[in-house]
């Protein structure tokens, strides 16, 4: 009796070392297939444009596709959302925007939570906005803006590619700190709305450069100012909204990757040194440079930290603003 348990003993701790092996081989030889990058907004906008030159890069790095999957709406937050309840095994992953930090405070019902839903690989870029008008609305600068939403007889409307976005929040920052109203026009991803503003059918966007300058550069929208403290070399022109007179105003536009939450350690580690090597490229770095976006890596314990840093930041905008979702 005594031998036979001992058998069994035996035979249940080869089967377990058997399974370990197994799960940790599974994990190192990942990815086995193409990996899928939702991109929780419309082809052709700047947060697409960064995925296809990540994707690329990091598919060459890991000698394996990525399948860039646009599933727009809801601010960012069907694609998100779809991520969220993804099976956490490195297949699919989020292009996550600053967008998602807002939208845990300016959404009351999300079905994810973007500080606990996900597991953070790394911050991809970073950069400001850049405040464009249609070339006829009569604004030189950011005190010219001001005076014209200031008119009884002249109600601006300002584009935004979507309720909740960096490009409708720093809008609302501005209108508060400058105590004017202009009246949000949300869209559905970045173009669109673009396409409207050249239109003349709305008046002013607060914006990516990656999407701005090929406008801008055509004389087709005029630039009067970036969000972020410090000029742009893209643009070195034109000023800082703080310098053309709102003092502490800053804004900025962050791309990053997340993972379902669960997703084991080998893979994110190797999600992270991949996309640290893809960062690193030069051309890379100089394709993101030309319009106007930093490279920037972190790792996922610091792009966890700096996912914090926005929530808890863009909650007080939201607060101060007064914006809601309409």
């Amino acid at each position: 009796m005594k031998t036979s348990n001992a058998k069994r003993h035996v035979r249940a701790a080869l089967a377990a070392l058997l399974c370990l092996p197994a799960t940790v081989m599974a994990q190192s030889e990942w990815p086995q297939r193409p990996i899928t990058l939702v991109v929780p907004y419309p082809p052709g906008g700047p947060t697409d444009i960064v995925a296809r030159v990540v994707a690329k890069n990091l598919g060459e790095q890991l000698q394996q596709t990525i399948v860039v999957d646009n599933r727009a709406g809801a601010g960012g937050n069907i694609g998100a959302e779809l991520v969220a309840r993804s099976k956490p095994d490195g297949y699919t992953l989020l292009l996550a925007t600053t967008a998602h930090a807002i939208n845990k405070s300016l959404f009351k019902n999300l079905n994810y939570d973007v500080g606990t839903s996900f597991t953070p690989i790394t911050l991809l870029t970073e950069g400001p906005l850049v405040v464009v008008t249609r070339s006829d609305l009569g604004a030189d600068n950011v005190q010219d803006l001001i005076r014209l939403a200031k008119k009884a007889d002249k109600k601006l409307t300002f584009a935004s590619s979507g309720n909740g976005q960096s490009t409708h929040l720093s809008a609302a920052l501005f209108n508060a700190m400058s105590a004017i109203h202009m009246v949000h026009v949300p869209y559905k991803g970045s173009a669109p709305a673009m396409t409207d503003l050249i239109g003349g059918q709305v008046d002013v966007m607060f914006n990516t450069l990656l999407s701005s300058l090929p406008y801008i550069k055509e004389g087709k929208l005029k630039a009067l100012a970036v969000t972020g403290e410090h000029r742009t070399a893209v643009l070195p022109a034109v000023p800082t909204v703080a310098e053309s007179g709102l003092a502490g105003y800053s804004a900025h536009a962050w791309n990053g990757l997340l993972a379902p939450k669960g997703t084991p350690a080998p893979i994110t580690d190797k999600l992270s040194v991949a996309l640290k090597a893809a960062l690193a490229n030069q051309q890379v770095r100089q394709t993101f440079s030309a319009q106007g976006f930093d490279a920037r890596w972190l790792s996922p314990a610091q792009f966890s930290n700096y996912l914090s840093d926005e929530i808890s930041k863009w909650k007080d905008v939201v607060n101060t603003s007064g914006a809601t979702v309409n």
